[in-house]
């Protein structure tokens, strides 16, 4: 399994069985190259949302045509995109599974915010989420843009998820010192990767927080377009 973050919230995550695209922002990403643009999508089978904000669905639609795989994610906006942009889709809620090519993929709550930027003002665009993504014997609890929630006790007893992908730059989500925080106390990783941070000077720029927070844990700061191997 390889893990590649493409900057901000998106990642490429490699199995045996399927490329899942996940939160792909490409467009107007300040650090992802126009000429890693290709590479990070090329042989994609899945394009996975999040939630509606520009920074996580903005080149879902434009990707979906272009290489011809479906979207996947809340029923909502995957029913609207599918329905005015011609494109596959896959939708389903929060407590569902679905198998993208033997990968599964659960949906679980996240506490955040989902719109799409209208000229009239934002239009709400179904609701946040993360996911649990079962493969190669790993589960990856991706938590999609969120704050620290109760809920994410029963996320770790009942998916027992061996690795954490966690949006935590602050401002926006929770930050390194409470993505730390909720880790210790909810779940038991063996790997976190952070993620949300760097993009804008108003994120924090370091994890350090989280790798001092989490001393038995491999926290792994990740580098755009290289590949973490697990």
């Amino acid at each position: 399994m390889k893990i590649i973050w493409l900057g901000h919230g998106s990642f490429r995550l490699e199995t045996k069985e399927a490329v899942l695209l996940i939160d792909p922002w490409l467009t107007g990403n300040p650090v992802l190259g126009e000429d890693q643009h290709a590479a990070a999508v090329e042989g994609g089978t899945h394009i996975l949302v999040t939630h509606a904000h520009f920074d996580h669905s903005a080149d879902a639609v434009r990707l979906a045509k272009e290489l011809d795989v479906p979207v996947v994610g809340q029923y909502d906006v995957m029913s609207w995109w599918g329905e005015t942009e011609g494109i596959e889709t896959i939708g389903f809620n929060k407590g569902g599974t679905v198998d993208l090519n033997g990968v599964k993929v659960s949906m679980v709550r996240a506490d955040h915010s989902s719109t799409f930027g209208a000229p009239d003002g934002p239009k709400a665009g179904g609701s946040e989420v993360g996911f649990m993504i079962a493969a190669e014997g790993h589960v990856i609890y991706l938590s999609g843009d969120t704050d620290i929630m109760a809920d994410m006790a029963w996320f770790g007893e009942y998916y027992a998820p061996d690795i954490g992908i966690l949006s935590a730059g602050g401002h926006f989500t929770m930050d390194m010192k409470a993505a730390a925080w909720a880790a210790k106390k909810y779940f038991d990783f063996k790997t976190v990767i952070p993620c949300h941070y760097k993009t804008f000077p108003l994120l924090e720029q370091s994890a350090q927080a989280l790798i001092d927070g989490l001393p038995e844990v491999e926290v792994i700061e990740p580098e755009v377009m290289k590949a973490i191997e697990i």
